[in-house]
């Protein structure tokens, strides 16, 4: 996997360190993770690595395009490498598990608005919510409306 995000970072124009290679090669592993989660894991594998170091690397990352940046309303930022695709999220309800789902209609931007204010629409984000099957099974309570609202 490394020789793929050395290749990677090379044909992006990317400066290859060491911290970049292990927190691409971590988000390829743990898809819709985390800045914290990243560093956890990295510094599990490397020892010490300081955190500006991983949000440093996870910015050039995304503003090469070799990453993305996901925000679903209540969680905390996330990262995937699935990158040139309009796809969707589907998060549990109770463990904030966050899966891909590919585009709802057709092509980008998958959504059409009813208006347009005149904009040139080239994305839609869509967040289906839920409870993943673990969850189901384990009968996990929903919160309500009231606690998903953003504070």
């Amino acid at each position: 996997m490394k020789a793929k995000a050395l290749d990677t970072l090379r044909a992006r124009g990317v400066q290859v360190t060491a911290q970049r290679l292990m927190v691409l090669c971590d988000v390829w592993e743990h898809p819709h993770a985390s800045a914290d989660e990243v560093l956890t894991r990295v510094r599990a594998e490397a020892g010490a690595i300081s955190r500006q170091s991983v949000y440093d690397s996870l910015g050039v990352l995304v503003g090469k395009g070799i990453l993305q940046r996901i925000q679903v309303a209540g969680s905390a930022v996330r990262f995937e490498a699935r990158v040139g695709d309009n796809h969707h999220h589907l998060v549990c309800m109770a463990c904030e598990q966050v899966v891909d789902v590919d585009c709802a209609v057709g092509s980008a931007p998958c959504l059409t608005p009813a208006v347009t204010h005149s904009y040139d629409v080239v994305r839609a984000e869509v967040v289906y919510r839920g409870l993943c099957p673990g969850c189901k099974a384990s009968e996990a309570r929903v919160p309500s409306p009231s606690e998903l609202a953003p504070q």
